[in-house]
């Protein structure tokens, strides 16, 4: 587990109790992940600052849902001159994570409740999802949304060579892969880079 400071495993630990609260109205996270939080969710999302050390700039976290990695990167960051957006099209999401960050005194979030293909484009200096779609339709997104020097983080299952391959058939990008933590056989891809191939 990732040693955090005592001020940010409170602040995880409220997010989790939150999140416990609000599941069985809006289904945030399956239930079944809900005894193993800690490590299925933030441990998970927390991968991420091993990856991007010191963020500044406009981070923007697509399909967020329930705060993850996004949420977790927040208070991880809290500290850090990062902006962070959430874009969230379903509005109860949204007004979950808006909570969270009330209830958290988090000030470097916004939420932005819009279809990620319909919003203008952001220009994000980083980029990240987690279980949000195939990879062709997301660097979609990506392309939409990143800046040019930017960077995405894609969290992917265990298919993500599959969506990978398939993904080289209508784009260019580079790739760097970092192997789960938490699933020995999902990655996280970081792409920088995207246009049409």
């Amino acid at each position: 587990m990732m040693n955090v400071s005592r001020e940010t495993e409170e602040l995880f630990r409220k997010y989790e109790a939150i999140t416990r609260v609000w599941n069985p109205k809006i289904n945030l996270v399956a239930p079944a992940t809900l005894e193993e939080f800690r490590f299925r969710h933030i441990e998970d999302s927390l991968q991420l600052v091993d990856i991007i050390h010191r963020p500044t700039g406009k981070w923007v976290d697509i399909g967020s849902g329930g705060g993850l990695p996004g949420l977790v990167l927040a208070i991880a960051y809290r500290n850090e001159p990062a902006a962070f957006t959430f874009v969230e099209s379903d509005k109860r999401k949204c007004q979950f994570l808006r909570t969270v960050a009330r209830e958290l005194g988090l000030t470097n979030i916004s939420v932005i409740s819009e279809r990620i293909e319909t919003l203008a484009p952001i220009g994000a200096d980083v980029m990240s999802a987690r279980a949000l779609a195939a990879l062709p339709l997301l660097l979609k997104f990506v392309e939409r949304h990143l800046s040019l020097a930017g960077t995405a983080l894609l969290m992917k299952g265990r298919s993500w060579r599959d969506e990978v391959k398939e993904a080289k058939d209508d784009w260019q990008f580079d790739l760097e892969t970092f192997t789960s933590r938490t699933d020995p056989e999902a990655a996280i891809l970081k792409i920088s880079g995207v246009s049409h191939a």
